[in-house]
């Protein structure tokens, strides 16, 4: 009999506690929601988070505040997020490169990205587009690297910094395309955008930075990679296009919230989430910063990490490339 009871009584503490969690999964958000942001404030990802979050709060009835946590490639903002209770109201803005490129980059990292956070809803793309100089002496890809290839001295190119986006399309690039060219890293797009405009450089894959300048005619776009034409520059082939395939990367970026958190939650997060990439207001915010708001589920999510940890880790642990 008290074997019995012991059993009912255990039972009953399990319902409760079922009961319990269905009941705060039903009530989410009951208070405000937070975003941690994992790059400096005013850059492409920060402006991309308080837009989407503004909307989000209309959906959700409860605020979404948006705050920084800069550092170590969105590494830091990661970690926090991996501290926190899996309640889905700490969330951070990161690029999948945290779970993708910075297990392989940096030696230490204070949390397990694989295991310790999930992307929950992606908030945009950046695609990556190969620049010059416009008076570069090549009209196309094919004469880029016929032009690459004559050189006695290697072409430089400039990258956002050792082991970025636009430092590892480089090396795969000049690999598929059989060319040698020295990296210049600099301490962010920007900057190196500035230096290939002064012509201190020869070219760069950069994401999305350079396209007031290419409207402008003072840089040119050869081609973009990606695997679809931007609707930035609808004109510009993709490297696929041009007979390299494979080489059709994009960054992206994504909210991540702690593993374990409520599945019911994380699906809230990503409706709500994709009905803010809807608003056209946002649209044409995002067309200004040369980024393109594309819905998507936390399972496609994921696949792009994972292709991406396959492409590009090989590469790094080849080069030999550690973080600063």
């Amino acid at each position: 009999m008290k074997s019995l009871l012991a059993r009912l009584a255990k039972a009953g503490i399990i319902f409760m506690a079922m009961a319990s969690a269905a009941s705060a999964q039903q009530g989410w958000p009951a208070k405000p929601v937070k975003v941690y942001v994992g790059y400096p404030a005013g850059g492409l990802a920060d402006v991309m988070a308080r837009s989407v979050a503004q909307l989000m709060s209309e959906t959700l009835g409860q605020p979404v505040v948006v705050d920084n946590k800069p550092g170590a490639n969105g590494n830091l903002a990661g970690e926090f997020i991996a501290k926190q209770p899996a309640d889905g109201y700490s969330l951070c803005l990161c690029s999948t490169v945290i779970e993708s490129v910075n297990p392989f980059l940096y030696e230490k990292m204070g949390f397990d990205p694989l295991a310790d956070v999930l992307p929950a809803a992606a908030t945009g793309r950046i695609q990556a587009f190969l620049v010059t100089k416009p008076d570069f002496p090549a009209s196309k890809v094919v004469d880029f690297v016929a032009h690459a290839k004559s050189r006695s001295v290697p072409l430089t190119y400039g990258s956002a910094g050792a082991g970025s986006s636009p430092h590892l399309l480089a090396e795969m690039f000049k690999r598929s395309a059989g060319f040698k060219a020295t990296h210049i890293p600099y301490k962010g797009a920007a900057p190196a955008i500035q230096d290939l405009l002064a012509g201190h450089v020869n070219f760069m894959f950069d994401p999305g930075l350079s396209l007031p300048h290419v409207k402008a005619g003072r840089l040119k776009a050869y081609a973009v990679v990606s695997g679809s034409r931007s609707a930035l520059l609808p004109d510009t082939p993709t490297l696929a296009e041009l007979g390299f395939p494979g080489l059709d990367y994009d960054t992206w970026f994504a909210l991540y919230v702690r593993s374990g958190t409520p599945q019911a939650i994380v699906n809230r997060i990503n409706e709500a989430t994709n009905k803010a990439l809807a608003d056209p207001a946002l649209k044409a915010r995002y067309r200004e910063l040369g980024a393109e708001p594309v819905p998507m589920s936390a399972a496609d999510i994921k696949a792009i990490a994972q292709r991406e940890r396959a492409a590009f880790g090989p590469v790094i642990r080849e080069l030999a490339i550690k973080a600063d």
